[in-house]
C-alpha cells in the first residue's frame, strides 16, 4: 500500500463519490433540473457512492496508521544511530587517548563551532583550542576537521562485517 498510484486512486474514488452527493444537493440548491432516474437506479448509485466513501476512509486509516508507525520506527532508528553515534565517539577519543579537555573541543569542533565559539564555551584562549585540535588531529591521524568527522561518517556506515555501505542511488518511479 506504499504505491502512490494506489493512494492516488483511493483519493479519485472519494472525490468521485463526494462529487456525487455534492452535485445533487448543490443541483437541488442552484434548481438544475434534470430528468429523473428510477429510484432503484438512483439507490444503487447512492449504496455505491456510500460504500466508496466508507472505503475510502477505511483505506485511508490504514495508510495513516501505517505513516504513523513508519514516523515512530523512523525515529527509533534515529535515536539508535544518535546513541550509537556517541557510543562510537566515547570509542574513538579513548582508542585514541585523548585527554577530559580535547574530548570536549573534539566534541564541539564536530559539531561545527569556530575556534573562537569553542574558546569563548571552555573560557580558554584561540591558541589553546588550536593546540588542543592539533593534537586531537594528531592522535586521530587526520590533518583536520573534515578528515576527523568522515571517519566517524565511515564507521557509521560500515556493515557488521566491517564492509563499507554506500548508499543506493534513487530512481524515479
Amino acid at each position: 500500500m506504499r504505491h502512490p498510484a494506489f493512494v492516488f486512486a483511493i483519493f479519485l474514488l472519494q472525490a468521485a463519490c463526494a462529487i456525487f452527493f455534492v452535485s445533487d444537493i448543490l443541483s437541488s440548491f442552484v434548481g438544475i433540473t434534470t430528468t429523473p432516474l428510477p429510484w432503484e437506479l438512483r439507490e444503487i448509485m447512492e449504496i455505491w457512492a456510500a460504500f466508496g466513501l466508507i472505503v475510502g476512509v477505511v483505506l485511508g486509516a490504514i495508510l495513516l496508521r501505517r505513516a504513523i508507525m513508519d514516523r515512530r520506527e523512523a525515529e527509533i532508528r534515529l535515536r539508535r544511530a544518535s546513541g550509537a553515534f556517541m557510543v562510537l565517539l566515547a570509542e574513538r577519543f579513548a582508542e585514541w587517548g585523548l585527554t577530559p579537555a580535547e574530548k570536549d573541543v573534539a566534541l564541539f569542533a564536530i559539531k561545527g563551532m569556530s575556534t573562537g565559539e569553542i574558546a569563548a564555551l571552555r573560557c580558554t584562549s584561540e591558541g589553546t583550542v588550536k593546540a588542543q585540535t592539533n593534537a586531537i588531529y594528531r592522535k586521530a591521524g587526520v590533518s583536520g576537521r573534515s578528515q576527523l568527522l568522515s571517519l566517524f561518517i565511515e564507521d557509521l556506515m560500515r556493515d557488521e562485517d566491517g564492509t563499507l555501505r554506500l548508499p543506493v542511488p534513487q530512481t524515479a518511479a
